[in-house]
């Protein structure tokens, strides 16, 4: 069987893989099994696999609603724009897990000009800016002149002292941030200049999906329950994770959730973050 990927190319359907992505969802065997089993009866030769996934959503949809959170994490991230403000705060906030402070959009002084930098962390002797690249499509990778562009910014404010969180300090480490992957020439220019690089999926120890998984940094947009306009709401009440809505239900009844809906939220909320 033939599924067509979101490039438009055509390649043989990964039946492994698409279990592989069912089951880091949290479902059990059986249930991954199950949905499996109506997916492929419901495909047909060049199915796009976008409509896999909506169909493999929907299905653990059913199984449970934080399953089908979790396996719409990559797209949840992509909600977080359309102009990536959301996104440089969720960035922020995975270091603040991390144990480090966090300051965001900064207008820096350089050597030659001024610049405005998205996040700036720090933990012990490490003050590092961090730059982020979001993209409203799977199919936009950051290639080799993102890091190119922001090596050139960070050699420009390095060698001042700027007023962060405990006086006049200098930045010495640079990390580019984006939702979605880097190229190749991307990577090895990030590695041979010593930035930093974090993505979905770089580097493989570490990087956003691990990050997110690992402390259970989810998204507001990952949930099901709640729609894009909520989620909208929500995010300009400075709420974006769903650890925060559970901190914070009142929230929910802040933007006209209904009792019963709130319920249900919080219900996906919590199983998603494992609050038992």
């Amino acid at each position: 069987m033939k599924v067509q990927k979101h490039s438009g190319t055509i390649v043989n359907f990964d039946r492994d893989k698409l279990r592989r992505s069912l089951l880091k969802s949290g479902a059990d065997a059986k249930a991954v099994e199950s949905v499996l089993q109506t997916i492929e009866q419901q495909m047909y030769d060049g199915i796009p696999t976008k409509k896999i996934y909506k169909l493999a959503g929907a299905l653990l949809k059913k199984v449970s609603a934080a399953h089908a959170a979790k396996y719409n994490l990559r797209t949840a991230l992509q909600l977080l724009g359309p102009a990536g403000f959301f996104f440089e705060k969720f960035i922020a906030r995975l270091f603040q897990k991390e144990g480090f402070r966090t300051l965001i959009n900064l207008n820096l002084k350089g050597h030659c000009v001024n610049h405005e930098i998205d996040v700036v962390v720090q933990k012990d002797a490490v003050t590092m800016m961090i730059e982020c690249k979001f993209h409203n499509s799977h199919l936009t990778n950051s290639d080799v002149k993102a890091p190119m562009y922001i090596l050139s910014r960070f050699n420009d404010i390095k060698d001042n002292r700027h007023q962060l969180f405990k006086g006049h300090e200098k930045i010495n480490r640079c990390c580019v941030a984006t939702n979605n992957r880097f190229t190749t020439d991307a990577v090895a220019f990030a590695n041979c200049s010593g930035l930093e690089l974090l993505s979905w999926d770089y580097p493989p120890q570490g990087n956003l999906k691990t990050k997110i998984d690992s402390n259970l940094l989810y998204p507001i947009t990952c949930l099901t329950t709640l729609s894009a306009v909520e989620k909208e709401k929500l995010l300009i009440l400075d709420v974006i994770l769903v650890t925060e809505l559970i901190d914070d239900p009142e929230k929910l009844l802040q933007i006209g959730i209904s009792p019963n809906r709130n319920k249900n939220i919080l219900k996906e909320a919590s199983e998603l973050c494992e609050y038992y």
